[in-house]
């Protein structure tokens, strides 16, 4: 994504399954008239303009709703779509502790796919789950057994 929120660009990693249904949206695209030039939004209005934050929220609401998945915490619909990064920031934590993978070092990775230039913006995404709590006490067992984790 380029000039998002405060003007940065971003690469946002996709995986496979992802690519295929993008290859298959880019025909439908030039289909339906939408630009094609390297500026254009990739999911846009019919005019080729970008969709508003609320067309965006409204959609997440109908598939919610579609899903079944509802709830409501403090007033709020939950899940809003904003918990989707905090999901994904306390999910990759979980998985690479999981992996046995450096966390501390892969901590600024996690900011970068999130957007933040540092830890900072990061911390106000990371919650303490009863599986990553899990994934760090083991961690840390292993390693004040004098194994070479943390």
């Amino acid at each position: 994504m380029r000039a998002t929120k405060f003007y940065k660009s971003r690469l946002v990693p996709i995986g496979p399954q992802l690519a295929t249904v993008l290859a298959n949206y880019m025909p439908l695209r030039r289909r339906g008239g939408l630009a094609q030039d390297a500026t254009s939004f990739l999911v846009a209005n019919r005019d080729g303009t970008r969709l508003a934050s609320s067309t965006v929220q409204a959609a997440f609401d109908a598939l919610r709703r579609i899903a079944g998945i509802h709830g409501t915490a403090g007033g709020r619909q939950i899940p809003r779509l904003h918990d989707l990064r905090h999901s994904f920031a306390v999910h990759s934590l979980t998985a690479w502790y999981r992996q046995g993978a450096d966390v501390q070092r892969l901590l600024p990775v996690l900011s970068t796919y999130l957007g933040h230039s540092d830890l900072e913006g990061t911390k106000v995404y990371l919650s303490m789950t009863p599986e990553l709590l899990q994934q760090a006490c083991l961690r840390f067992a292993r390693y004040a057994g004098g194994g070479h984790d943390v």
